[in-house]
């Protein structure tokens, strides 16, 4: 059981200038994501709704590949960032390859079974769309299927990155990757008139250049993280146990979490056309209000797993309240510009009148929620991951999810017929047990010993 004498702090690792070095290029970068992001779906829905609605399906189902390896790219940043707390630079370089090796073998393999079995999964998992949306889908799949590999190479060495302390280099090579997806939309779209094809190649092909560059950067010799004299094609299973240990339960929890998403958009799908593009214009919407909480995680995982690499969970305890706290002014500071200026957002879309007051009220009401559910169902966590505990944040994630958002959202569907809004109210009910679980857990003190049990116990 932890005390308060455990959170007394002689002298802190990371000073408030350290932070901010981390922190904000890292909230740069999520900016220019979610714009980019939010123009790339505002260009597709000049080709019409069908477009807009087909595109944001297959999103659903590359965001569930996507996690699942950013969840093993998460379990190295872990491992490297608890060498490096150790001071260990030589384990951490050998860690970080065998991850990166690890997700190119599995990326390739999830790629080729996408691409053969594209037109199977589209049916089963929305066999009840129209056809012009499933026309959309089908095409921005098969292309897009093709950046899956490049991307999750991305995020691997992105996240080894954030271990080292620097994100302004992935600020920059995001920054280069999104404003080419722009230029590749505007040119690919509205000069070619290739609609979702278009929209489709242009991500391919800035997934590919920024993966390409930030993988070249790993091979400075001055980097405490780097793969020079460490490329291998062999999987060595001792060094990428305590990866494993991280990723396999983080990428169970993150595979099923967005599986459960997809259920509910085949719910969605069953409002029709107007609802689906809805869901998806608000998809891209509100994540303006999560982006500093999104950008501060990034953050605290790479601090947690530093502090815990170092043995002291004084420290780890300290960051993760002060991360948190400041989490919490910054998302009420957005929530409230989110509820005044939401119809000014919506401008930019080419919504039908009931598309967009269904977009306001679901936008709104997620705003009003994210002020006090958010930041511990999806913050603190990240402090029980960077410790080793991730048995407890899995089963608590998927116990929730299938419970509480998917089960209340097909309730209050077929009970109260709510529509949108019942699938956004279940998630949020969803948010709020994880948080109090969470922070039953963490007040417990028993993540402190997690790393030390198991198949996480240090070599």
């Amino acid at each position: 059981m932890w005390n308060r004498e455990n959170e007394k702090v002689q002298g802190t690792i990371y000073s408030n200038a350290d932070l901010r070095k981390l922190i904000l290029p890292l909230i740069m970068e999520q900016l220019l994501a979610i714009l980019v992001g939010m123009l790339d779906t505002v260009m597709i829905s000049g080709v019409g709704e069908a477009a807009v609605s087909g595109a944001s399906l297959v999103d659903n189902i590359n965001i569930l590949v996507i996690q699942v390896f950013s969840a093993l790219a998460t379990g190295g940043a872990v491992a490297a960032g608890h060498a490096l707390g150790q001071r260990r630079e030589e384990e951490a370089g050998w860690s970080a390859w065998q991850m990166v090796l690890f997700l190119l073998y599995a990326s390739a393999v999830t790629t080729t079974v996408l691409l053969v079995w594209h037109k199977s999964i589209l049916r089963v998992i929305f066999g009840q769309v129209e056809e012009g949306v499933m026309k959309s889908a089908t095409t921005y799949l098969i292309i897009t299927g093709l950046s899956i590999c490049p991307l999750a190479l991305y995020n691997g060495c992105a996240a080894l990155f954030r271990a080292m302390g620097d994100s302004k280099t992935t600020m920059y090579i995001s920054l280069l990757m999104n404003l080419m997806n722009l230029v590749g939309n505007a040119l690919l779209i509205f000069g070619f008139r290739m609609g979702v094809a278009g929209a489709a190649i242009s991500t391919t092909v800035s997934r590919t250049v920024a993966a390409v560059l930030i993988f070249r950067l790993l091979f400075c010799e001055d980097r405490a993280i780097h793969f020079r004299h460490r490329v291998t094609a062999r999987i060595h299973l001792r060094q990428i146990k305590k990866i494993l240990y991280i990723g396999i339960p983080n990428g169970l929890e993150n595979s099923l979490f967005q599986l459960g998403k997809i259920l509910l958009l085949s719910l969605v799908s069953t409002f029709g056309t107007s609802a689906i593009a809805a869901n998806a214009v608000c998809g891209t919407v509100a994540n303006f209000n999560i982006l500093p909480g999104m950008a501060v995680n990034l953050a605290l995982l790479s601090v947690v797993s530093f502090c815990v690499g170092a043995g002291d969970y004084g420290q780890a305890r300290y960051y993760t309240k002060k991360l948190m706290r400041l989490t919490n002014v910054c998302m009420i500071v957005i929530s409230v510009i989110m509820i005044l200026l939401c119809r000014k957002m919506l401008l930019l879309y080419h919504l039908t009148p009931e598309t967009e007051a269904l977009a306001v009220q679901v936008i709104r009401f997620h705003a009003c929620m994210c002020m006090f559910a958010w930041v511990p169902s999806f913050s603190l966590p990240n402090t029980l991951r960077a410790a080793g505990d991730v048995m407890w944040t899995m089963f608590i994630a998927i116990f929730s999810m299938w419970v509480f958002r998917i089960g209340t959202a097909y309730f209050v569907s077929n009970v109260f017929h709510l529509g949108l809004i019942g699938i956004w109210i279940a998630m949020t009910i969803d948010w709020m047990f994880r948080g109090v679980c969470y922070e039953i857990r963490y007040h417990s003190g028993k993540w402190e010993k997690a790393i030390k049990s198991g198949s996480g116990k240090e070599a």
